[in-house]
């Protein structure tokens, strides 16, 4: 069962291939539904969002729902790890979680859709993907990475069993990441860069900060432990980690 609607600007494409499809379905779209209450809770472009009230001084910290202290937690684990190129405050000042949410978000239907009984899933969310076991065909998940600089041509395919796979880069949605340490940067060195992570809450929450830190993104992924990384700069030349070739089919 596959199915793709679009929630938070963006398609949002679920498959589970080893449930009825009644079953499947009915766990697709309480994951889309889920996602959709996120986006209503976490959009810092949404008046009514718990965001929006916390940037107008309308809710105070302690007041904050559950999953925004949660949501603040990891971004403030993930700020120390990366030595401050993770903030959820922009340019501006203001509150801006959605560095972190999105892979949060789908860690979250990931966790509905195996306590739903799946193993074999797939949930691509503006290109951010969390993956187990096997497609339709019974093989591993197969995953494009896109050419920054023409984005119908793929150059570089995945395969992952389990894990989450998450790019960041200016060429799709414009410079919306920033250097928090230094916040006049352009960040023009490095189109994309795609972390493939454990999960997908650790991928993307690590790929932001990647790119936030220019060319010296990719060497901050070799030096962790499960991540790899492929990144792409302004002059077309790909830098990958150590061992991403484990994960390439061609």
């Amino acid at each position: 069962m596959k199915l793709t609607q679009l929630i938070m600007g963006m398609p949002v494409t679920i498959e589970i291939t080893d449930l009825p499809q009644s079953h499947a379905s009915d766990v697709i779209l309480e994951c889309m539904d889920y996602l959709r209450s996120v986006d209503e809770q976490f959009s810092p472009y949404k008046e009514s969002s718990e965001v929006t009230k916390i940037n107008h001084g309308l809710i105070h910290e302690k007041d904050w729902s559950d999953e925004m202290k949660e949501v603040m937690n990891i971004a403030e684990k993930t700020k120390e790890q990366t030595f401050g190129y993770f903030n959820v405050y922009n340019n501006e000042g203001m509150f801006d979680p959605s560095g972190i949410v999105k892979g949060w978000a789908i860690q979250n239907i990931a966790h509905i859709t195996e306590n739903s009984g799946s193993k074999h899933y797939s949930m691509n969310v503006g290109g951010d993907i969390a993956l187990s076991g096997h497609n339709t065909h019974g093989k591993p998940w197969a995953i494009g990475i896109k050419n920054p600089m023409n984005t119908s041509e793929i150059v570089k395919v995945l395969s992952i069993e389990r894990g989450g796979v998450a790019t960041s880069g200016s060429y799709e949605r414009g410079n919306h990441i920033y250097n928090p340490l230094y916040r006049s940067d352009s960040l023009d060195d490095v189109l994309s860069i795609t972390v493939i992570g454990p999960t997908i809450l650790e991928a993307d929450r690590f790929a932001t900060a990647a790119f936030a830190m220019g060319k010296r993104g990719v060497e901050f992924i070799e030096s962790m432990l499960g991540f790899e990384a492929y990144q792409i700069d302004r002059a077309g030349i790909a830098t990958q980690t150590s061992h991403f070739t484990n994960y390439v089919v061609s």
